[in-house]
């Protein structure tokens, strides 16, 4: 929470676009005059104190998919354009405590299931609030059920592809629960259509002990090479 608070330290990454769930309304995103502003923005979410917000510090401009199903609350279609891109941007916050058939990444399992995902020009990136480490065997729609559904697409992880690593075996963590370094996991991801995974340049996780004042979670940041 609190964007506002961790702005200046994102940004000095000189990201393009920033998916940052539990992110305040914009009414209270009040920065200093030395904070760049973002270009375009999109928010999401019932409490002005905790939703989804995507920005852009680029020439990306955002549109929602008019497919989008408020249904899955924080899984939400984006059209990304500029400069001669095009591609579409599911921003995710896997939350959603009022759905019986589970919280977390069930419900990016239901929305998969909902819009007609491209072999191409694809990304979804957020908090799944999910590791393979946590599967139920017994039900429909796990971590290792939405990984699979992804990968029949050509969409995989841009972290395990990158690092060589397995899904529940993670060798670098974004959560730390309580802030503890001792019980570190890994939930958040940036998956990409393979046409966009083969320009993947770099992937980095963000330091513990850089961004433990900050938050729970470090940043996962994904770079594409633009030819």
């Amino acid at each position: 929470m609190a964007f506002r608070k961790k702005a200046a330290h994102v940004l000095a990454y000189k990201p393009d676009i920033l998916v940052v769930p539990e992110c305040e309304h914009p009414d209270k995103l009040k920065f200093s005059d030395d904070i760049p502003k973002p270009t375009d923005m999109l928010w999401f979410g019932e409490n002005k104190n905790k939703g989804l917000g995507i920005f852009s510090y680029s020439h990306f401009r955002f549109k929602l998919i008019k497919t989008h199903n408020p249904a899955f609350k924080m899984i939400v279609p984006i059209a990304v354009t500029g400069n001669n891109y095009k591609f579409t941007l599911f921003a995710v916050w896997a939350n959603n405590p009022a759905d019986p058939d589970g919280v977390y990444v069930e419900q990016v399992w239901k929305a998969m299931q909902h819009y007609k995902l491209s072999k191409k020009n694809t990304i979804l990136a957020g908090d799944f609030n999910s590791n393979t480490i946590w599967d139920r065997k017994s039900r429909i729609g796990n971590h290792s059920h939405v990984v699979d559904l992804l990968h029949k697409k050509g969409i995989t992880s841009c972290y395990h592809l990158y690092f060589k690593q397995v899904q529940g075996n993670e060798a670098h963590p974004t959560h730390y629960l309580y802030r503890h370094k001792d019980k570190p996991y890994h939930l958040d991801y940036c998956f990409a259509s393979s046409d966009l995974a083969n320009k993947i340049q770099s992937v980095e996780i963000g330091d513990f002990d850089c961004w433990k004042q900050y938050s729970d979670h470090v940043p996962l940041m994904v770079t594409f090479n633009k030819e």
